[in-house]
């Protein structure tokens, strides 16, 4: 009888962990991610359980985190300790809870957004298609993540949005 039970217990053990193996998200670490603000905000993004109605994800990189549902790609990857952006005109800058993001649309429906004035930077990439950027960059519990980063810089005309960065922002 008890043969049978360390069976059991062996195939549900084995069973456990390759279903929980299938969900982890795989992802390249930063160039910084072993900056220990990084750390900090990895610490804070245990407070964020969902964004926008999509679960938290495991991903096996440091300083990362993914939201979506299991079995399709994750709609938010996050990255901590990826280059500092220097200042640009090409890209767009919008503030939402005091954070500064840069927003590059050029693989649209997909966004990528970088804070900036935040030395190491963080990096959203979003797919538009699956949730509203706008919904995550407001989600009070990964800007408190993220600004365990201290501000050291900003944008310098945040609210000047062209038509096409802004209707990205409004998807959702």
């Amino acid at each position: 009888m008890s043969r049978r039970l360390a069976i059991t217990a062996v195939i549900l053990l084995g069973t456990a962990l390759l279903g929980g193996c299938s969900t982890t998200v795989h992802l390249e670490p930063a160039e910084d991610a072993n900056n220990p603000l990084c750390a900090e905000v990895s610490v804070g993004l245990q407070n964020v359980g969902s964004i926008a109605d999509k679960d938290r994800r495991w991903t096996d990189a440091q300083s990362t985190g993914a939201w979506g549902d299991p079995g399709a790609s994750s709609a938010i990857i996050l990255r901590c300790g990826v280059a500092v952006p220097a200042p640009t005109s090409e890209l767009q800058c919008v503030t939402f809870e005091g954070v500064d993001w840069l927003v590059d649309a050029s693989e649209t429906p997909f966004l990528r957004l970088t804070t900036y004035g935040r030395d190491p930077a963080v990096q959203l990439y979003i797919d538009t298609g699956a949730v509203s950027s706008n919904d995550v960059i407001s989600t009070r519990a990964l800007v408190g993540a993220i600004t365990a980063i201290p501000a050291d810089g900003k944008c310098t005309s945040p609210d000047e949005l062209d038509e096409d960065a802004q209707e990205l922002l409004d998807l959702g």
